[in-house]
């Protein structure tokens, strides 16, 4: 099933994780796949591995210049963007009365100014072409909290307000915004956890195991795909039950 034939869709942080399993799923589909993360030759790699249809760029997204020249790359080489994936982000971990203000500030650029930046960069091909679709990742922390974790937890509920509020300005142009909320994800974030931790986690979860991040794929190419078409604003927990 070929539900993006054609649609040029590009994925932050979509070296690794949940970016690659996207990066993967909508290549499989028909979609021309532009995916970028900070380390140019890991981005060629992911590229490479996928095949035809997929291409890759680095690209810091905390860097408004370095955005604007990733979009505008995109654009000449397979076509404006149709599809965004705002996926990249990072966490720097710490209690907030030992946090520095570089760990604060990195985490709130890399995980919810850079998705302004690149919602900003598509916009005016999204508004000409009078369609796009936006997903942006965000995570169950930013509604539930997560002690020493509150740049990540700021960032990733800031990116849901930015959701529904962007979502309201470009609806009349076909254009949705919707954001996922990944709970435990097996990626490289959570591979530092000690069994114990695990085991605790998987406790609190009522489907009783950690998420793939073909789990969240699945719903990002979903709120994606025409089936979402009337979906917008909206914030899909993928967490196992995790929330309820």
């Amino acid at each position: 099933m070929n539900r993006f034939d054609g649609k040029v869709t590009l994925i932050t942080g979509g070296t690794r994780g949940i970016g690659l399993a996207c990066a993967q799923r909508f290549a499989a589909e028909g979609a021309r796949v532009a995916l970028c993360g900070r380390d140019p030759e890991r981005a060629a790699q992911a590229a490479a591995d996928i095949g035809d249809g997929a291409r890759g760029y680095a690209c810091d997204v905390a860097d408004p210049a370095a955005v604007d020249r990733l979009v505008a790359a995109v654009r000449a080489d397979l076509g404006p963007v149709a599809i965004l994936v705002n996926n990249a982000g990072l966490t720097r971990d710490g209690l907030l009365a030992r946090m520095k203000d570089d760990d604060w500030d990195a985490v709130l650029r890399a995980d919810l100014t850079g998705a302004f930046y690149l919602c900003r960069a598509v916009a005016r091909d999204m508004l000409k072409q009078r369609y796009g679709r936006i997903i942006n990742v965000a995570s169950v922390v930013a509604i539930h909290g997560q002690a020493g974790q509150t740049n990540y937890c700021a960032a990733k509920a800031g990116l849901i307000g930015f959701t529904k509020a962007y979502a309201r300005e470009v609806a009349s142009r076909n254009i949705t915004v919707n954001a996922v909320a990944p709970g435990f994800i097996q990626t490289e974030m959570t591979a530092h956890l000690a069994p114990d931790a695990v085991n605790g986690i998987l406790e609190q979860i009522p489907l009783q195991r950690l998420g793939a991040p073909e789990d969240v794929a699945s719903a990002v190419l979903f709120l994606a795909s025409e089936d979402a078409a009337y979906i917008t604003g909206a914030v899909l927990p993928i967490d196992g039950g995790l929330g309820m």
